[in-house]
């Protein structure tokens, strides 16, 4: 049987900041497996879609598609199983999170902002209809506050609560600094939103910007391929 094929599957963003970063991870994804064909599609906004995708693959090469999402949400659960039918040899990852080495990178993002021993620290998340994926992001919370040695609140920005603002607003109300984190994985819109709700208070950058990608999170796309491809 030929190598499979890693099919990276990212969201989709209109923001050309997002698209690069994106890029850059399934660029140095590719450096490590340089005996892999590796791809990059997307679920949804941008193209190639996963049908174009798939369709750019040889017939008959068999495909491991890994979800470039921090959870595993409609699009994990539905979208891609319906985007890949009727393609024999799809093997579909696990979504990227919740795995201690995001910790890594988010606290990587975090550190600039060198938040004190009194400080209050909100991680911003996209929020899901799907609460399996909202737990997932909740489990990221945790590890953070674990990681922090302090108690950390989960702001959602979207289909959950509490919000980002509500939770930025309590937080103010027991420390005089507040301190988000963006548990995001590329600039764009959802990232520009935590800005704005999180109302002055310092966001940390996601995971991914026009820097090198964080070893971490490449490691993470690697494993994913990995274990599906056995």
């Amino acid at each position: 049987m030929p190598q499979p094929a890693l099919l990276a599957i990212s969201h989709g963003t209109s923001s050309p900041a997002g698209q690069a970063a994106v890029a850059a991870l399934v660029d140095a994804v590719a450096q490590r497996l340089p005996d892999v064909t590796v791809r990059l599609g997307h679920v949804d906004v941008q193209q190639p879609d996963v049908a174009a995708s798939l369709d750019a693959i040889p017939e008959g090469t068999p495909v491991v598609i890994v979800p470039l999402l921090l959870s595993a949400g409609y699009h994990v659960r539905v979208d891609l199983i319906e985007q890949s039918a009727g393609r024999a040899g799809i093997v579909i990852a696990p979504a990227l999170g919740p795995d201690a080495r995001l910790v890594d990178a988010l606290m990587a993002r975090l550190a600039p902002l060198a938040p004190g021993p009194d400080d209050a620290v909100v991680l911003a998340v996209a929020g899901s209809t799907d609460d399996r994926a909202n737990e997932d992001c909740r489990e990221i919370g945790r590890m953070l506050s674990a990681r922090l040695d302090r108690d950390t609140t989960v702001g959602f920005l979207a289909a959950a609560d509490p919000r980002v603002d509500a939770a930025v607003a309590d937080a103010k109300t027991h420390a005089e600094r507040v301190v988000v984190a963006d548990y995001l994985l590329a600039p764009g819109y959802f990232h520009d939103l935590a800005v704005r709700l999180a109302a002055g208070a310092p966001v940390a950058p996601p995971l991914l910007g026009d820097d090198e990608p964080p070893a971490s999170v490449v490691d993470i796309v690697v494993d994913r391929y990995n274990e599906a491809a056995r």
